[in-house]
């Protein structure tokens, strides 16, 4: 990612237990690889990464609610807060200035409605710049609503807002591309991009020239391999019919493992190379295959059924369940069993 985004520099978002793919293992791993910068969400996410990593690297808090022992536990785990709110300003900067300073990202809201200084609340800072005493100013960054869609006009409006409020506000380096904000080129790249889930292989963005390198692989056990005797329904709610002599497999996962219940009757996995449909609704723990295009006793039980993989992307499987890879990633469950491969790992 660093070498799209270079000469600007690269940081990574690692919150939500990485994506759901494990927080300390992910952050370690990108540690070693040289990445310096990281955004989790909360304080807690924050504290368990940098029992990971260790010191050194910057670890900015994303969605802070600076109230009671917030900044103190801030600085005694060398965290750094984006600051969000007026709120957020006045607690951070009584503190810093208390403690011998401190740093901090501004946040502006640029058009989401949702974190950061809106536009008045940002002139009125420009007038005030004696709030900020105490606080050395890492970045000022924003977040683009609309990145995944190259071509939405709210993007450059965005940059417009973004470029417009700062210029107003003491000079600090830039942050505004995430994942998608990535691709829109170095008009969006500034300082510093913060890429989260084309970290871990989704693909956000239709700018990208490429499909994104698949990281993630997803496979179920099958518990058991059954022979239809006569016409039936399948699973709860009798969704689904097969035909006397159909094989099904059933295996080891469910909506409670991330295996989103809307796949029922129209996700797929694949074994033996073969793409193989799911019959009936996804229930908690379990969810059926029909395997009669695969020859009789080629699966048995044990053997494994591709969720997420080689032949199915993130993406796709995201794409049959109506949702995105992002969902499907933080919804993966703690009971499969995780494997991770690589130098970094």
């Amino acid at each position: 990612m660093s070498t799209i985004t270079a000469p600007s520099s690269c940081g990574a978002v690692v919150k939500a237990d990485g994506y759901g793919l494990g927080l300390a293992k992910v952050g370690s791993a990108l540690s070693k690889t040289g990445c310096t910068r990281f955004f989790v969400a909360t304080i807690d996410e924050g504290i368990t990464l940098r029992r990971s990593i260790g010191a050194g690297s910057k670890i900015y808090v994303l969605n802070v609610t600076m109230v009671g022992d917030a900044a103190a536990e801030l600085d005694d785990h060398d965290l750094t807060p984006v600051l969000n709110s007026p709120f957020d300003i006045a607690v951070w900067g009584t503190h810093c200035r208390s403690f011998g300073g401190g740093r901090a990202i501004l946040a502006l809201d640029t058009g989401m409605q949702r974190l950061g200084l809106s536009p008045s609340e940002a002139q009125d800072l420009a007038g005030a710049t004696d709030r900020l005493d105490g606080v050395t100013i890492d970045y000022v960054m924003s977040h683009l609503a609309c990145a995944e869609d190259a071509e939405h006009p709210m993007n450059e409006e965005q940059r417009r807002r973004f470029d417009a409020l700062r210029s107003n506000l003491p000079r600090a380096p830039a942050s505004l591309a995430n994942s998608g904000g990535v691709f829109l080129g170095s008009a969006f790249h500034y300082d510093l991009s913060r890429p989260g889930a084309a970290l871990y292989g989704v693909s956000c963005s239709t700018s990208a020239s490429k499909k994104m390198k698949q990281v993630v692989g997803l496979k179920g056990k099958i518990l058991q391999v059954r022979v239809v005797d006569s016409e039936s329904t399948v699973g709860y709610g009798a969704t689904r019919s097969v035909q006397a002599g159909s094989r099904l497999a059933t295996v080891a996962a469910g909506y409670a493992d991330g295996y989103l219940r809307s796949l029922g009757n129209s996700g797929h996995g694949y074994a033996a190379g073969v793409k193989i449909p799911v019959v009936g609704r996804v229930s908690m723990d379990l969810i059926t295959f029909d395997i009669s295009n695969i020859p009789s006793g080629v699966l048995n039980q044990g053997d494994d059924v591709e969720l997420i993989g080689t032949h199915q992307t993130l993406d796709d499987l995201a794409g049959e369940a109506g949702t995105i890879g992002y969902e499907i990633l933080t919804s993966l469950g703690q009971r499969y069993e995780r494997r991770y491969i690589g130098n970094g790992a």
